[in-house]
């Protein structure tokens, strides 16, 4: 076992805890590395401004240059050559972490346990060697890197130690993340126009419930109103408006169906305005009323139980 290589450690095959050598945020103004290597898997994720990694791998004797942006991070293996060049005009801020593996020490789920009905995801990315591979992130993997260096901030404080039940789950989440993040990068899905889409639709899931206009959507994404619109069907075969009314009426059925809000507030609670125009929309794409939805529903529930006569 290789306890600092992400893939030559055999995680799926025993019981490992993370361990994290290194964490932490940084702002880079000016600065230029010699090479260095750890001994640990290292993931450099950019959150401002522009930087360049430069990596010495197996396959060439000259460094091999990666120029890194905002939204953007390097995984790199351990024992591999690198190191950070930030030039003086452009500033550079990042989010470091470092991790090695060691055996579970049983206080809590290991993490092929934590990975358990996920596991083989990671499974097959570890079958897949790497000694780099830079990656564009649609904001999972920040939001995961996040929460699990302040979740060791706040470990460490309190017990002087960064280990935890909640520090193994965020990072199985990290794993996952990575896994099907990679997935997309090598079978080519991972273009711009995906990113692009792939944030719009996460704006619309967590806004549904408040006045959206197509161009709301194309701020969010910095693209032309246009443009958004075309890739949008292109990815999805349907209008950004007409997958919103969609997302609409499927949370008020669930609403309807799950809790006991009246029917005449559920339209407030999935952003239609207008109640009447709910009405309209729901039975247009439920084929009832809201109404009528939530009695048949409740009908169902109350129905006694019968035995076929049709022998």
């Amino acid at each position: 076992m290789e306890r600092g290589s992400l893939y030559r450690t055999g995680l799926m095959d025993g019981e490992y805890q993370p361990e994290f050598t290194a964490y932490y945020f940084k702002q880079w103004n000016e600065l230029h590395m010699s090479f260095h290597r750890h001994d640990s898997t290292e993931i450099m994720y950019i959150l401002s401004g522009v930087c360049r990694v430069e990596v010495r791998t197996q396959e060439h004797l000259s460094p091999v240059g990666k120029q890194l942006k905002k939204g953007e991070f390097i995984l790199l293996d351990a024992g591999v050559p690198h190191r950070l060049i930030v030039e003086r005009d452009s500033p550079c801020r990042m989010l470091n972490i470092e991790f090695r593996f060691a055996p579970s020490s049983g206080r809590f789920p290991s993490l092929r346990q934590c990975l358990d009905g996920a596991g083989r995801e990671v499974a097959a990315m570890l079958t897949r060697p790497f000694q780099y591979v830079v990656l564009r992130d649609p904001e999972e993997i920040y939001r995961t890197l996040k929460s699990l260096v302040l979740e060791l901030d706040r470990q460490h404080a309190e017990e002087g130690e960064g280990d935890s039940a909640m520090v193994r789950l965020l990072f199985a989440e990290l794993l996952i993340s990575l896994s099907r993040l990679r997935d997309e990068h090598e079978s080519g899905n991972h273009q711009e126009m995906d990113y692009y889409v792939k944030q719009c639709l996460g704006y619309l899931h967590e806004n549904y419930d408040r006045e959206i206009r197509v161009e709301d959507a194309a701020g969010i994404v910095n693209l032309h109103p246009g443009y958004l619109q075309r890739i949008f069907k292109l990815h999805t075969g349907e209008t950004l408006m007409q997958y919103l009314t969609r997302l609409r009426m499927d949370k008020a059925a669930m609403l309807l169906l799950h809790t006991n809000i009246p029917v005449a507030d559920i339209a407030d609670y999935v952003g239609v305005g207008s109640r009447q125009y709910f009405h309209a929309l729901f039975k247009k794409h439920m084929g009832v009323t809201p109404i009528e939805y939530r009695n048949s529903l409740h009908a169902q529930k109350d129905a006694p139980d019968t035995i076929s006569e049709d022998f």
